[in-house]
């Protein structure tokens, strides 16, 4: 990755940050954004699925972290939010290609082919568990699945915590980070 790839970069997320400040924008923030990077810095995934694009906060987040050989695939709901999010994605100049799929993710994940090493669930908190149900069977083992916001919705997220926690198909871990926290699994 060149130096002027990570500037962009990093000078978008920043903007995002400003943005998200002024008007509310339920990003993943700097704080739990480390987490999410150290963790596909050590995956060292090829085919990632994101579920909640937003403006594109994490899609580039995650894609400063690999190289044009990766692939994400996000979906959003929202189709301005989709189109704000592809602006946002060019301008930050990232190596991996970025598909952009537009509806609603329950719809769209049985559709996609392949498989995926590395999710990152960020959309309806009461969904996460139709997100990880629809996918799991795109999922190989050692997939690593991180779900934000497990500590201040995990009350809605009970479904899947508890999936995740003991149903024996993934090893599964709490990361607190200030009032909220994140969910990180691995696929056994």
């Amino acid at each position: 990755m060149t130096n002027q790839t990570s500037t962009s970069a990093d000078q978008i997320l920043m903007q995002i940050e400003k943005l998200s400040e002024k008007h509310f924008l339920p990003i993943i923030g700097a704080s739990k954004g480390k987490i999410l990077s150290e963790q596909v810095r050590n995956a060292k995934p090829h085919h990632i699925l994101e579920v909640g694009t937003l403006i594109g906060y994490s899609s580039i987040l995650i894609g400063k972290e690999l190289d044009e050989n990766a692939e994400i695939v996000t979906i959003e709901i929202h189709q301005d939010e989709a189109e704000l999010a592809e602006k946002n994605i060019q301008r930050a100049n990232i190596p991996p290609k970025i598909t952009i799929m537009t509806g609603d993710a329950k719809t769209i994940i049985p559709s996609l082919k392949g498989s995926f090493d590395f999710v990152f669930i960020d959309a309806e908190k009461n969904e996460y568990f139709q997100y990880l149900k629809l996918s799991e069977p795109k999922l190989q083992k050692g997939t690593v699945i991180v779900a934000d916001n497990a500590g201040i919705f995990a009350d809605q997220m009970k479904g899947y915590l508890d999936y995740m926690r003991n149903s024996g198909k993934y090893r599964s871990r709490y990361v607190k980070v200030g009032g909220d926290g994140l969910e990180i699994s691995v696929k056994l």
